[in-house]
């Protein structure tokens, strides 16, 4: 396991995402030309209905959880980057955030209606697991949206390449944790394309999986019913 293949240990990716923790929120709107708070904004509506009780898994610094909280929900927000919940902590402290794991997800079985994932699940060391600890804690019938970053196809791809094979690393080595901006492009290689996923999906419980995806296809938002 190494940043070059994309695939670290869980508490390589805690210490990563501790490094890049004060330049996470910048490194995305500059990667995304600001388009990534659009797209959690679109993954909470899609998802969150008023008054839903709300998980947001792999929350970082908070953005996607705070999108869930403005479409309705009451959210909680889990991570297990204690500097990424530093942040979350500060942009809102009326909504809960917790210390943990996805793997293991310290909560009871359907506990809630609705769960959300925002550029995270590409870092779990077990990706069936992670689907399958949703799954348990989703009331029946709740939703789940993941939005991840994808490989796109046709005209986009050579500039998906140079951007995200070449600048995305350059920009990164020059801020505190560069390492992790040469461990996306890596990240992103070797999970699993959209159609794919629906089927991981579908295996760990869920029912009526479809994807739309953003950009050209390099980012992808799944949704899903629990059955």
């Amino acid at each position: 396991m190494s940043v070059e293949t994309g695939r670290l240990p869980a508490e390589g990716v805690r210490t990563m995402f501790d490094r890049i923790a004060p330049v996470y929120d910048a490194m995305n709107r500059t990667m995304t030309a600001g388009l990534d708070r659009r797209w959690r904004r679109i993954t909470a509506e899609a998802i969150v209905r008023p008054g839903d009780v709300v998980l947001d898994a792999c929350c970082g610094t908070g953005d996607l959880a705070i999108a869930g909280a403005r479409a309705g929900g009451r959210v909680t927000g889990l991570d297990f980057s204690e500097r990424m919940l530093e942040r979350a902590r500060r942009k809102a402290p009326e909504l809960e955030w917790i210390a943990g794991d996805l793997l293991a997800l310290p909560f009871a079985d359907a506990s809630f209606d609705a769960a959300t994932v925002g550029f995270g699940v590409r870092n779990v060391e077990d990706l069936n697991l992670a689907l399958r600890e949703l799954r348990r804690v989703l009331r029946a019938g709740g939703r789940l949206g993941i939005l991840e970053i994808t490989r796109p196809r046709g005209p986009l791809v050579p500039f998906y390449r140079l951007w995200f094979d070449g600048v995305v690393p350059l920009v990164g080595k020059l801020l505190p944790g560069g390492a992790a901006y040469s461990y996306l492009p890596a990240s992103v290689r070797r999970f699993p394309g959209p159609e794919e996923l629906v089927e991981l999906m579908r295996a760990a419980g869920f029912a009526d999986v479809r994807y739309r995806t953003f950009a050209g296809g390099i980012v992808a938002l799944h949704t899903a019913d629990g059955e």
